[in-house]
């Protein structure tokens, strides 16, 4: 019973970063059909900032402000020089382009803080354990579990309820259409990728106390995200939690029963889905 729940809320927990990347990685797609491969590193950058921040001042708290802007402001000067001129060409283009981005600003990482790894400690409000069942359990992680579902609420309700919302919704379904009735696409694609970028960042100042800082952080996340993306369905938004639980969950419980074959559980996974259906578990038919 304790393996169990000692499993369930590591896999939870890390389902739920997972969500968050996999959201802002779903929204641009969705949005701007735009396959991110920088996506990581933007995760990564999250990071090294939020440690930076903290070595600063002290506080995890000001390193989660502050470190998430500084990176959606770089995706804006992204979408702006980079990706912007790329809009109705090959797709392999934009591929092209973002891993090219990815190798840069990894480099750029190991450039400015080398390629040594980082522990930063959760914020004192959460750097107890808590018993669950006789079973002693790190709070952050359980903080984690509850901000997940919590953050995929808001986002639902903003893309419900607020114009902004039904704005990036009426451009997702029809580009032309939004630009016909007076909506600026292109200023709405750029908030759009700054927005994802800054889920990604405060995914990953969130995983800072949770795993080390190190430069290689963003290539595991990335490949991961893009895995919770095909699950889930291509652009959607429930597809994007369920996939990133599932995923988690398969981690977690992979690394304590099936540990030789750990690794490659999440590709069996995602070859058991596309062949089943290759829209994903909750992707719209094409």
């Amino acid at each position: 019973m304790e393996t169990f729940l000692a499993n369930l809320f590591n896999g939870l927990s890390w389902g739920m970063l997972l969500f968050l990347i996999s959201i802002g990685l779903t929204i641009i797609f969705g949005v701007m059909g735009v396959l991110n491969f920088a996506h990581g590193s933007l995760f990564m950058l999250g990071a090294y900032l939020c440690m930076q921040f903290v070595r600063w001042t002290g506080s995890f708290w000001t390193g989660l402000l502050l470190g998430p802007p500084l990176v959606a402001a770089l995706a804006v000067a992204i979408e702006r020089f980079f990706l912007r001129p790329l809009y109705g060409r090959d797709v392999s283009l934009q591929l092209l382009l973002t891993f090219g981005l990815m190798l840069f600003l990894d480099d750029g990482v190991r450039l400015i803080w080398g390629a040594a790894y980082h522990v930063v400690q959760p914020p004192d409000a959460l750097s107890g354990s808590v018993a669950i069942f006789s079973q002693s359990y790190p709070l952050y992680r359980l903080f984690l579990v509850v901000l997940g579902p919590l953050a995929g609420l808001a986002l639902w309700a903003f893309f419900t309820f607020t114009l902004w919302g039904k704005l990036l919704r009426a451009a997702a379904m029809d580009r032309q259409m939004a630009e016909i009735v007076g909506v600026r696409v292109p200023v709405l694609f750029t908030a759009v990728f700054a927005f994802g970028a800054w889920l990604a960042a405060v995914g990953g100042a969130l995983a800072a106390p949770h795993q080390s800082v190190g430069p290689a952080m963003g290539e595991r996340i990335i490949i991961e995200s893009f895995i919770v993306v095909v699950i889930g369905g291509m652009g959607s938004f429930p597809g994007a939690f369920v996939g990133a639980l599932i995923l988690g969950l398969l981690n977690s419980f992979g690394t304590t029963f099936f540990p030789q074959v750990q690794m490659a559980l999440p590709y069996i996974l995602l070859a058991g889905i596309l062949l089943t259906r290759p829209r994903g578990l909750f992707g719209a038919e094409s």
